[in-house]
C-alpha cells in the first residue's frame, strides 16, 4: 500500500485524479492513501437536495460522485482518499465503511474519546456530535473518495449546511474536544493512517 501526503490541495483537480487512478488500475496496481486538506468548500453527493444548504455564501458548492448529502471541506480538517481494489481485498461496501469507522473510533480512543459509528448515518460521533464524516464511491470493483476528520476547522462553516442532510446535527472537533491536548494535524493525519493500516486489508 502507498500512502501519499498531498499537503493543501483543491478539491476538483484532486477528485479527477482519484478517478483516472481508478480507471487505470489494474489488477496488481497496489491500493493508495491520499492524506490530505482542502481549502473551504461545500460539497453535494449524487443524492445531495438543494434545502440542505442553507447559507453557502462565499464557499463554493461543489456537486461530486460520492455517496450522500451535503459536507464541508476546509483547513484543519485530515481528509484521507482510500483508493482501494475492494474485490482483491475481499470487501464488501459496508465492510470497507465499517473498517473506516473503525480505524477511527480506535484513534480517538488514543485521547481517551469514546466514540461510536452510527449504522443510519455514516460517520464517527462523540456524546451524539459528529467529528467525522465518510463518503465513497465504488467504481470498477475499487473505491475512492474517504474520510474527513475534524481536527481544528472552523465548526460556523458546517452552520451553514444541514450536515450530511440532517438539520440540527451538531458537529465537533479534536480542538474542541481535547483543548491544549489537541494533537498537531500533522501527527493526528500519522496517527490515523497507522489505524487505517491494522483495520482494512489493504495491498
Amino acid at each position: 500500500m502507498v500512502v501519499r501526503d498531498l499537503g493543501h490541495v483543491d478539491y476538483l483537480p484532486t477528485i479527477e485524479a482519484m478517478k483516472a487512478f481508478t480507471q487505470a488500475r489494474g489488477v496488481e496496481t497496489p491500493d493508495e492513501l491520499w492524506v490530505l486538506e482542502h481549502p473551504p468548500v461545500f460539497t453535494q453527493g449524487i443524492a445531495g437536495k438543494e434545502e440542505h444548504l442553507l447559507a453557502p455564501g462565499e464557499i463554493e458548492v461543489i456537486r461530486t460522485d460520492r455517496g450522500g448529502q451535503v459536507t464541508y471541506h476546509g483547513p484543519g480538517q485530515i481528509v484521507v482518499y482510500v483508493l482501494c481494489d475492494i474485490r482483491r481485498a475481499k470487501l464488501g461496501v459496508r465492510g470497507l465503511v465499517t473498517g473506516l469507522e473503525q480505524a477511527i473510533i480506535a484513534f480517538l480512543s488514543e485521547f481517551g474519546l469514546v466514540a461510536e459509528a452510527d449504522p443510519k448515518a455514516p460517520g464517527v460521533y462523540v456524546s451524539g456530535e459528529k467529528i467525522a464524516s465518510l463518503g465513497l464511491k465504488i467504481s470498477r470493483g475499487s473505491s475512492y473518495h474517504g474520510l474527513a476528520l475534524n481536527v481544528n476547522p472552523d465548526l460556523e462553516h458546517f452552520g451553514r449546511i444541514n450536515p450530511c442532510g440532517y438539520a440540527g446535527l451538531r458537529v465537533t472537533s479534536l480542538a474542541q474536544l481535547l483543548g491544549e491536548q489537541c494533537p498537531s494535524q500533522a501527527d493526528a493525519a500519522e496517527r490515523l493512517v497507522e489505524h487505517l493500516r491494522s483495520k482494512l486489508p489493504l495491498q
